[in-house]
Order: structure tokens, then C-alpha cells, then sequence
């Protein structure tokens, strides 16, 4: 029989895991939202921007919190590359334009993988040191880990960014009409094409954040962006595909459920429950929670 105090300790728990899934989650529904493109290489960016903290403190020896800006920068420079240098050209064709964007996407993230395999090989890394790492916070009883506790300040944080982003710039109002209508804005002076470059590159920044504040905490190796990736698409499915806040709701339900279902089950069973969301939300729910579709 479980106790009142291990009961919030686990939903504590998930509620911290499910912030982090979120916020890995959120650009990939900004950028299907914007473009209707499944980018197939996020799970792939995630590792670029944990790799690129794990350089970036070695080349430095200054802790990673101290890097989380710049990896988020260079996650941002880089997911607007990827645009400009490969969907941009995928949209453009003029038949099965639905494949080649799956394609060029999934093409993507097999060549990021297999030179993060080649330049650090398939050895598992992580980073030794940091302010936060090993610590504790008691909250009441309720004991959460320091990095995890401010991944999830960090992600709430984050979607008030976004929010704030969205509604009060005009680049964001740029990026609402875009979603609206990508091949009206023209007429009234909208870019399209500098709204998706931006578009994209604020998705990577995103998930280059998470992953800076992963690598502070979990293992670094080239294939570590793939789980993370399904959960992230789920989050998405259950949030409804393009709701960027729908992503924060669902993010947070995929948390707690992995959480009840670890504690339930053996854990290597942990995923079974995020699955069985997810197969609810295809069959009975497929807009999603938030969604439009």
C-alpha cells in the first residue's frame, strides 16, 4: 500500500519529467503547426544540443548552466540552416511533396547520427560537475533532484517566453498569421519564407534547450535522441498536433502517466502507459486535446 508522502513524491516526479518532455516537445509542434511538416530529425537535434554542452563545458570548464544560452543559440542558427539548406528545397517540389519532406527530415537526422557516431563514437558520456548536480531540494517531505527541479522551472519559464513571444511581438503575429493562412500573408507584406527560417530555428532552439539541461543530467551518446523523440510525439498527438500549448498540458499528462506506470510496473514496462495514452488519443480523440485537425 502506497503512502500518502511516496504518492506525491511520484507525481512530483512526474510532473518535472513531464515539464521536460514539453519543452522537447513544443518546437516540434511549432514547427508542424507553422508548416505542416513532421521534422523526423528532432530526436536528433536533441543530441546536437547535448553533445554541444558536453564541448562546450569541456572546452570552457565554466559549469553548464553558464552554456545553456549559447547552446540554445547555436541550436537556433542551426534548425535555420536546416531549413533554408534542405526542407526549403523539399517544399518546393511539385509531386508526393507530403514524402519528400518525411524524407528529407528522416535523411537528416541519419546523416546527424551517424556523424555524431563517427566524430564521438558510440560510448556513453556525461558531464562530471556542475552547481546542481548530486543535489537535493526538500520541498515538504517531497525530495526532487536540483537538475530536474530547474529543468522544469526552466521549461515553465520557457512557455512564458513563448506565450509572451507569440501575442505581444510582431514577429509573432507574423508566426500566428503564417499558421493561419501561409499563402495569404503575402499580400499583406509577410515574408513566408523568413517566417519559417525564424519558425524553425525558434523550434530547435527549444529543443536545444532541453537538451542543454538534460546533458547536465542524463547520459550523452549518439542515439539518445530517439526515445526522447517518440515521447515527444506523442506529447504532440495528445496535445493536438500544432497546439504549441497543447504541448505543455500534454507534456505534463505523459509525465505523470510514465510516473503511475513505473511505480505500477516493473520499469522497463514504464513506457507501456504513454503508449496506451497515445493509442486512446488515435482512436478516440485524433485532433488531439487542443488540436484543430
Amino acid at each position: 500500500m502506497l503512502s500518502a508522502e511516496h504518492i506525491v513524491q511520484i507525481l512530483a516526479s512526474g510532473l518535472l519529467t513531464g515539464l521536460i518532455y514539453a519543452l522537447i516537445a513544443v518546437g516540434l509542434s511549432l514547427i508542424f503547426g507553422l508548416m505542416d511538416v513532421v521534422n523526423f530529425a528532432h530526436g536528433e537535434f536533441l543530441m546536437l544540443a547535448m553533445y554541444a554542452m558536453f564541448g562546450l563545458v569541456l572546452a570552457t570548464a565554466l559549469d553548464p548552466i553558464l552554456m545553456v544560452p549559447i547552446v540554445t543559440a547555436l541550436l537556433f542558427v542551426f534548425g535555420a540552416l536546416a531549413y533554408l539548406g534542405i526542407v526549403r528545397h523539399a517544399m518546393r517540389v511539385k509531386a508526393n511533396i507530403g514524402m519528400v519532406q518525411v524524407f528529407a527530415t528522416f535523411g537528416l537526422a541519419i546523416v546527424i547520427r551517424g556523424i555524431a557516431q563517427l566524430l564521438f563514437t558510440p560510448d556513453y558520456r556525461s558531464i562530471q560537475a556542475s552547481w546542481l548536480g548530486g543535489k537535493t531540494v526538500n520541498l515538504g517531505g517531497v525530495f526532487l533532484p536540483l537538475p530536474q527541479l530547474v529543468g522544469g522551472l526552466v521549461s515553465v519559464a520557457a512557455f512564458v517566453g513563448l506565450w509572451l513571444l507569440i501575442t505581444r511581438t510582431d514577429f509573432g503575429k507574423a508566426l500566428e498569421a503564417t499558421r493561419e493562412d501561409a499563402g495569404a500573408v503575402a499580400l499583406v507584406g509577410i515574408d513566408k519564407n523568413r517566417v519559417f527560417t525564424l519558425g524553425w530555428g525558434l523550434g530547435a532552439a527549444l529543443v536545444g534547450l532541453a537538451g542543454s539541461i538534460l546533458a547536465i543530467f542524463y547520459y550523452i551518446h549518439p542515439d539518445v535522441g530517439g526515445p526522447f523523440a517518440l515521447t515527444a510525439y506523442v506529447v504532440v498527438a495528445l496535445g493536438g498536433f500544432g497546439s504549441v500549448f497543447g504541448a505543455l498540458f500534454a507534456g505534463v499528462i505523459v509525465g505523470l502517466v510514465e510516473a503511475v506506470t513505473a511505480t505500477l510496473l516493473p520499469p522497463a514496462l514504464k513506457s507501456v502507459g504513454i503508449y496506451a495514452v497515445y493509442m486512446a488519443v488515435v482512436f478516440f480523440r485524433p485532433r488531439g486535446l487542443f488540436g484543430n485537425l
